[in-house]
């Protein structure tokens, strides 16, 4: 070897681009199969696929996680229920592939796909728990936060 040897590789070394890091977790993309918008066009709540598993998404946060997104559905199709209840206006869609999971659900039990996910949101409708409740809390708490602040001169009323 010779004297210049590491000279000569340190110079390589820094004349040569840069490369980006290998990461061992990379996260992959998030494909959404089913949005809820308000009628101001912002995303409400989202459902996606992240390789094998089903992330629900409520206020850009990532709420939980599952195998099977049909109950997920269910719960923002409730969701998209309770908001018009109270007078807001959303939309919920949803992918071809998530609509043919409910279809094939509901072939299962011999129901049409729309009595189906109709029994699957009686069932959030019934249920007097905190999760409904928190996640409706969830949403308004994510409206608030995208809605402009008041100024600081104001008074709140009592």
């Amino acid at each position: 070897m010779s004297k210049q040897s590491k000279a000569k590789r340190d110079k390589r070394k820094k004349l040569a681009p840069r490369r980006p890091f290998a990461r061992l977790n990379a996260q992959q993309q998030i494909q959404n199969h089913a949005v809820l918008v308000n009628e101001e066009g912002q995303v409400v709540a989202a459902i996606g696929l992240q390789r094998n598993e089903w992330l629900l998404a409520i206020g850009g946060q990532t709420m939980g996680n599952a195998d099977n997104p049909v109950p997920m559905l269910a719960m923002l199709k409730h969701l998209a229920n309770v908001q018009e209840k109270e007078g807001r206006k959303v939309t919920l869609e949803y992918s071809a592939q998530l609509q043919q999971m409910i279809d094939d659900l509901a072939a299962d039990e011999g129901k049409t796909a729309d009595d189906y996910l109709a029994g699957l949101v009686a069932e959030f409708e019934g249920v007097e728990g905190e999760e409904v409740t928190d996640v409706a809390e969830a949403v308004a708490v994510a409206e608030d936060a995208d809605a402009p602040a008041a100024d600081a001169d104001e008074q709140p009323k009592a």
